[in-house]
This record gives structure tokens, C-alpha cells and sequence, in this order.
């Protein structure tokens, strides 16, 4: 099993002896916890580990994109558009699921 799915099941089996809602306020308390952490990272993560944090912050707090694409000429708008669109049809709570096991890795990673 490859690290990212380990980390997540291991995420999904922590939360498995709560109902559906104390599930729901664990998540998002965890998804806001690691959203402010992740940015006191000590280093600059990659590229592109900040556009897959960028794309699952944005499919967990939007949902699905509701912009349109940017320009050929605004290459960062793009790469942020292709971020957030790559995760379509993810559910909100996949997302925040991903984002937190992202952002762990990421901290631990870069240290804060």
C-alpha cells in the first residue's frame, strides 16, 4: 500500500468508533487544525505539493470549481484552475480527508 493510502485508512480508523456527526466536527477540526500548520512549515514545500493542497483545500471548502479557466498568459492562475479541477467530482469530506493526510506529510516533511 503506498504511503498516501496508508495515511489515509490510518486517518479513517481513528475516526471509526465516532457517529456520523462527531466524525463530521472531527474532520473539520482536524481539516482547520492542519490548514494553519501546514503554512509554518520552516521550509517552502514544492510546487507541486502546494498545488495539491491548494486543489484539495479548494474541493473541500468550494466544492466543485466554479470559475472559469484563466488565460494561457496567467501561468499561475492555470496551475492553481488545474489544481482544483483535477479533483472534480471529489466529495467534500474526501477532500478535507486528503488535505489533513497532505498536510501531515508535508509537515513532517519540511518540520515547522
Amino acid at each position: 500500500m503506498c504511503k498516501h493510502k496508508s495515511l489515509v485508512f490510518k486517518n479513517v480508523l481513528q475516526i471509526q468508533g465516532m457517529n456520523s456527526l462527531q466524525n463530521v466536527e472531527y474532520l473539520q477540526e482536524e481539516f482547520q487544525k492542519m490548514a494553519e500548520d501546514v503554512k509554518k512549515v520552516k521550509t517552502r514545500p514544492a510546487d507541486q505539493e502546494l498545488l495539491d493542497l491548494y486543489g484539495l483545500y479548494k474541493q473541500a471548502m468550494v466544492g466543485e470549481i466554479d470559475i472559469e479557466k484563466p488565460g494561457m498568459t496567467n501561468l499561475k492562475g492555470k496551475a492553481k484552475w488545474d489544481a482544483w479541477n483535477s479533483r472534480n467530482g471529489m466529495s467534500k469530506d474526501d477532500a478535507m480527508t486528503a488535505y489533513v493526510t497532505l498536510a501531515k506529510e508535508v509537515i513532517s516533511k519540511y518540520d515547522m
